[in-house]
C-alpha cells in the first residue's frame, strides 16, 4: 500500500456462536471476499466446492442466503453496505441468543455475592406418598385445585382444652442467607403426590405435608378430639388453647372473608372449612405455633406461623392422608406460609420446586430468592384475579409437535394456564383435549393400540412388544409446546413438554396419557398443568415481581453440590 492511501477493506468474517440450549454445536466462521473485479467463473472441475463448505447462517437472522449474499456484495464492492449487513446480522445473532428460553438451571453457590437482598431460602425435601397403591379408576384421578373457604357448624374447640402452663417461646425473626439442600423422592404413579416435612411445636415435631401450589391454607391432622381423620403418618397434633386463633386475628378475617359468617363477638375461635374440587372437605380451626426451618449449616431458625388444626376431613383426602399428614398451602394468599414469612421479613415471597422425571421419582422445593437464577429462566406475567390465588398467566398457543391445538377460549386463540403442584396430571380444554387425542392417532402404526381393560386412566396404549418404561416408545410421540407472551415465535417463551411430561406406565405393562379432559374441572376453559407436567423443570413462583419462570433441570441435586446432604437428623421413612 502506498503512502497517504487509505486502508481498503478486503472481506470481513462472521462468527456464529452455538446456541445456549446446544452448546455441543461449536461455534462456527464464515469468510467473504471483497473485490471491485467481476466475480471469476467456476471451474467444471470444482463448481463452487469452497463455498459449499461453509457453514450456513440461519436464514431468519439473514435476509438471504449466504451464497447469494456473498456474490451481491462481491458485485457492489461498497465498504458501508457491507457494514450495514454486518450490523444487522450480529443484531439478529444477540437477539436470537437471549430469546431463546430453552436453557439449563444452575443454582446459586451458597457463597455468591450477587446481591444482598437479605432475606434469601429454606430448601425443603419432598417425598412421596407411602400409602398403599391402588387401581385409579377413570374419572377417580387426584385433583385438589385449592381449597375454597366455606362455612358449616364446627365444633368449640377453645372450650374443651386446658390452659397451658409456662411462658410462650417469644418467634425468633430473622434473615436467613444460606439454606439447606436435603434428598428428595416421590412419584406420579402410583403414589400422586410430592411432599414435605414441617417442624412444629416446642419442642419440634415433624408433619408430612403435600406441596399445593393451589392451596391457600397450610393444615395438618389435630387431634381436637379427631371427629374423622385418616391414620397419617405422625400422630395428630395436639393443641393447647392458647395456640388457638381468636376470631378477631387479621388471619381469620382474611380466610372467612368469602364465608358470610359476619361478626361474632362471643366467637373465641377462627373456624374454617374447605372444599377441594374432587368434592373432598377438611374443617377445622386455625391455630398459632411455631415453624421451627433447618439452614444451611445444620442451626434452625424458629418463627411463628398460623395453620389449620383439622379435625374432620371426608372424601379422598381420607385415602391421600394415609401416610401424610396434611396440606402445605403455597397458593399467594396473605394465609399461605410464604406469604407469613414474607411478612415478618424471613424470607422474600419466592417459591420454588423441582421434580425429576425417573421412575423413582424425587425433587426439592425451596421458600426465598436465594437459589434462583434470574438470567437463565424463562419468565412469564402471573395475572391477577380477585376472586383466586392462582398461581396463572396466558398462553398464545399450544401445539403437539408441529400440529396446532384448539385453545377453546372466548376468542379461540387464547386461554389460562394454572401451575398447580397439587394436581397430579394435567387438564386441557375440551377442544385442545380432542385435538390432542386426534393428533395422537398415528402413533398407531408404531404398534400400540389402545387397550380398553386398563382403567388406570382413559387413554392406555398396549404395545407389540413387552416394555419396561416410557423411554421405550417415547420415540413415537412429539412434545407439546405451549407457547406464551407473544405470536412471534423468536420472542416468545415456551414451555417445551417431552412425552416424559404426559405419559406414565401402568401395572399391566402398558403407556397411559396422563393429560385429561378438563372440561368439567375448575372453570372448563382452563389449562391446568399438574405434576405429570413440571416434572423436569425448576419452576419458580415469583410473588414480590409478579411473575413465573421455569428452566430444564434434572432436579437431582443443585448444581454446585457434590452430593446431596442427609436429611438433618429428621427420622424419615427409607
Amino acid at each position: 500500500m502506498e503512502s497517504g492511501q487509505s486502508p481498503q477493506l478486503k472481506g470481513f468474517v462472521i462468527i456464529t456462536l452455538p446456541p445456549a440450549d446446544n452448546p455441543s454445536l461449536g461455534k462456527t466462521i464464515t469468510a467473504f471476499t471483497l473485490s471491485d473485479s467481476p466475480p471469476t467463473p467456476p471451474q467444471p472441475s470444482q463448481p463452487d466446492s469452497q463455498l459449499s463448505q461453509q457453514s450456513p447462517i440461519p436464514t431468519r437472522s439473514l435476509p438471504n442466503p449466504p451464497r447469494q449474499l456473498s456474490l451481491r456484495i462481491s458485485h457492489f464492492g461498497n465498504p458501508r453496505f457491507l457494514l450495514g449487513l454486518l450490523g444487522i446480522s450480529l443484531a439478529a445473532l444477540i437477539l436470537c441468543f437471549y430469546a431463546s428460553p430453552n436453557t439449563l438451571f444452575e443454582l446459586r453457590d451458597s457463597n455468591s455475592n450477587d446481591d444482598d437482598r437479605g432475606p434469601s431460602s429454606f430448601v425443603f425435601p419432598l417425598y412421596p406418598k407411602l400409602g398403599t397403591s391402588r387401581q385409579m379408576a377413570k374419572g377417580d384421578v387426584q385433583l385438589k385445585l385449592g381449597g375454597r373457604f366455606v362455612r358449616k357448624d364446627s365444633v368449640n374447640l377453645a372450650a374443651q382444652l386446658d390452659d397451658p402452663t409456662g411462658l410462650e417461646e417469644k418467634a425468633q425473626l430473622g434473615s436467613i442467607h444460606s439454606a439447606a439442600i436435603l434428598p428428595v423422592r416421590g412419584n406420579i404413579f402410583p403414589d400422586g403426590l410430592y411432599f414435605t416435612y414441617m417442624l412444629l411445636g416446642s419442642p419440634p415435631k415433624p408433619y408430612y405435608v403435600d406441596i399445593d401450589t393451589g392451596s391457600d391454607l397450610t393444615w395438618i391432622q389435630c387431634d381436637a378430639p379427631c371427629v374423622s381423620c385418616a391414620k397419617g403418618a405422625h400422630p395428630l397434633y395436639n393443641p393447647r388453647k392458647g395456640k388457638i386463633i381468636h376470631s378477631k386475628d387479621s388471619l381469620c378475617v382474611e380466610v372467612q372473608r368469602n364465608q358470610k359468617t359476619g361478626d361474632c363477638e362471643t366467637c373465641h375461635q377462627c373456624d374454617y372449612e374447605l372444599e377441594y374440587a374432587d368434592q373432598s372437605s377438611s374443617m377445622g380451626v386455625l391455630a398459632r405455633d411455631d415453624l421451627h426451618l433447618m439452614v444451611a449449616n445444620g442451626s434452625f431458625t424458629k418463627s411463628s406461623v398460623v395453620f389449620g388444626c383439622a379435625y374432620d376431613q371426608q372424601g379422598f383426602l381420607l385415602n391421600a392422608l394415609a401416610a401424610t399428614d396434611g396440606i402445605l398451602g403455597l397458593s399467594r394468599a396473605k394465609v399461605s406460609l410464604p406469604s407469613q414469612l414474607a411478612s415478618q421479613g424471613i424470607i422474600n415471597n419466592v417459591i420454588g420446586h423441582c421434580l425429576t422425571t425417573d421412575a423413582g421419582g424425587g425433587g426439592y422445593m425451596f421458600l426465598g430468592d436465594g437459589f434462583v437464577h434470574y438470567r437463565q429462566m424463562a419468565w412469564v406475567p402471573l395475572l391477577n384475579s380477585p376472586s383466586t390465588n392462582f398461581y396463572q398467566t396466558e398462553v398464545i398457543r399450544m401445539s403437539y409437535g408441529h400440529r396446532k391445538l384448539s385453545l377453546g377460549g372466548q376468542d379461540n386463540g387464547l386461554a389460562r394456564v394454572v401451575f398447580d403442584s397439587g394436581s397430579s396430571y394435567t387438564y386441557f380444554t375440551k377442544q385442545a383435549y380432542s385435538d390432542f387425542l386426534v393428533s395422537l392417532g398415528d402413533v398407531s402404526s408404531k404398534g400400540l393400540v389402545q387397550d380398553p381393560s386398563d382403567l388406570t386412566l382413559p387413554v392406555c396404549w398396549r404395545f407389540k412388544f413387552p416394555i419396561s418404561s416410557v423411554s421405550d416408545v417415547k420415540q413415537f410421540f412429539k412434545p407439546l409446546i405451549l407457547q406464551f407472551g407473544s405470536q412471534w415465535w423468536i420472542v416468545s417463551r415456551k414451555l417445551r413438554i417431552l412425552p416424559e411430561g404426559y405419559l406414565i406406565m401402568s401395572k399391566k405393562g402398558n403407556v397411559c396419557l396422563g393429560i385429561l379432559d378438563g372440561s368439567k374441572v375448575h372453570d372448563g376453559s382452563t389449562v391446568i398443568l399438574g405434576d405429570i407436567s413440571l416434572r423436569g423443570q425448576l419452576i419458580v413462583y415469583d410473588n414480590v415481581n409478579q411473575k413465573i419462570g421455569w428452566a430444564q433441570s434434572d432436579c437431582v441435586k443443585p448444581h454446585s453440590f457434590n452430593s446431596l446432604p442427609s436429611f438433618g437428623g429428621v427420622d424419615l421413612p427409607s
